[in-house]
């Protein structure tokens, strides 16, 4: 063989290699990102297939799946009461996707999680028989939120501190899922296109300033440190309260209230702005935050398995804007579910059991895949006598407070409302928050509330927590502990 054909037959082969590198990467690289690639039709071809899994609420399905009449895809996704549990399903469409659980649990709802596959599908590529979804969510505690919120605009969130299992999940304005099903276009831009965001999750999604709620985190930041030893030792807190470095004064909402040095007993009962403001600017702004972050503010990471927005606690902060989040303004944010997990650990006696709204996932026998439940996690957030303090402090909010509207007979509640500024220079209608906790005087059992009304038909002037949130509180707690 000359040197002419030998070095052609060498180029040749390299070619030949390099064409089967090539496939091997199409196949096996490519080919792979391009069968996930949410614009391959064969994706969705596939997705609906058949039947996909369901959501389980209270021992019912809340999702179904139906037939089409037409098209290539042979089945497209129902929802029952599509709107109450809109918060926690989210939707699956054969256009838009997958939100909330619906996305969370994808493949186990589609049959493509490998934990369905037997060794023989495996091998054969077969598609396995789709998975469950059973949530920790009470039928009767969802609606009872659902319906108490009504026409406002608003969210709640309801857990049950000794388990960490949420109860209920309302965002309002609600949607209906079921039309999103098979990608329906005007449908979509409608409710992309409302003012009201009703595909916003509000109870997990959308942090906003907690105003007085947040006072709670201060008061237990200030007893956890030893600045103050009780709930009933009197403050050092003039009234009005200058805030440092500035020529504002800041004063309080019922200026009769005797918040002059008053406890933090009293001081929640009237919600008193210049205790607070000045408990935090002594405290300083990093240990105010440290005790925000162990009830689980700046958590970047936290997934109900849904994943929630992170609430915020603001850093590099001034002496006044220290003493302004304080009374949670500023640059404070919270999520219902963050207000939520601050009572629910105060009425577990200081200690935060991991929320969750999955109880477990189960294969397409019905067999136990992941139980949520038996292991969800704790973390003690405050001393079992810090916690009892703010529990007897936050009664008397309720008893003889700002938060009376939450009184239920036959339930020992204790709650804090707030009223948080909204707009530049508070122009704009102010949000309503009432957090709380009530434990039955019957059998002992608990649950955490927490609510925020962002809009309402109430006006400017009857805006508070305890006229617009309290009551959805009550309404909630009276159906978490109604047995």
């Amino acid at each position: 063989m000359n040197k002419t054909i030998r070095r052609a037959s060498v180029f040749a082969l390299l070619l030949v290699f390099a064409l089967l590198v090539r496939a091997t990467w199409v196949q096996f690289y490519d080919g792979r990102a391009l069968a996930d690639d949410k614009d391959n039709r064969r994706k969705a071809i596939e997705t609906y297939s058949q039947p996909l899994g369901n959501i389980v609420v209270g021992g019912s399905a809340v999702t179904g799946s139906a037939q089409t009449t037409g098209g290539d895809l042979k089945y497209k996704r129902t929802y029952k009461k599509g709107e109450l549990y809109a918060a926690v399903t989210g939707y699956s469409s054969q256009v838009y996707g997958a939100t909330q659980l619906e996305g969370v649990y994808q493949d186990l709802l589609d049959g493509t999680d490998s934990r369905l596959k037997n060794p023989l599908d495996t091998i054969t590529g077969k598609r396995a028989a789709p998975g469950d979804v059973i949530t920790t969510i009470d039928p009767d505690v969802q609606k009872a939120a659902y319906d108490a919120l009504g026409g406002k605009k608003g969210a709640a969130v309801a857990i049950d501190p000794a388990t960490g299992r949420i109860l209920a999940v309302v965002s309002t304005p609600s949607y209906d899922p079921g039309v999103l099903s098979t990608g329906d276009r005007s449908a979509w831009k409608r409710l992309t296109d409302d003012p009201d965001k009703p595909m916003t999750n509000r109870a997990l999604r959308q942090p906003l300033p907690p105003g007085s709620t947040f006072k709670l985190v201060v008061a237990a930041a200030a007893l956890e440190d030893g600045l103050y030893s009780s709930v009933d030792v009197r403050t050092d807190s003039p009234d009005p309260y200058h805030l440092p470095g500035t020529t504002r004064e800041l004063s309080n909402e019922n200026p009769s209230a005797p918040c002059e040095n008053a406890t933090i007993r009293t001081a929640l009962q009237y919600s008193c702005n210049n205790v607070f403001a000045k408990m935090a600017v002594d405290l300083g702004q990093d240990k105010v935050r440290a005790m925000a972050e162990r009830f689980g503010f700046d958590d970047r990471s936290q997934d109900v398995p849904v994943r929630a927005y992170t609430s915020v606690y603001p850093k590099d902060m001034d002496k006044a804007q220290t003493a302004l989040t304080g009374i949670g303004q500023f640059d404070v944010t919270a999520t219902p579910l963050q207000m939520a997990m601050v009572s629910a650990a105060i009425a577990h006696g200081g200690e935060l059991v991991s929320p969750h709204m999955v109880s477990r996932t189960t294969d397409g026998d019905g067999d136990v895949l992941e139980n949520l439940d038996d292991h969800p996690g704790s973390k003690r957030i405050v001393s079992s006598s810090t916690a009892a303090q703010l529990r007897s402090a936050m009664r008397t909010v309720v008893e003889r407070g700002t938060g009376t509207n939450a009184r239920l007979s036959g339930v020992t509640v204790g709650g804090k409302t707030g009223t948080a500024q909204h707009g530049e220079n508070n122009s704009k209608v102010p949000y309503a928050w009432f957090t709380s906790y009530g434990t039955s005087d019957s059998t002992g059992k608990q649950v955490a509330v927490a609510v925020v009304v962002e809009q309402s038909d109430a006006a400017r002037s009857e805006v508070s927590g305890n006229g617009l949130a309290a009551p959805v509180a009550k309404a909630v707690m009276r159906a978490a502990l109604k047995n």
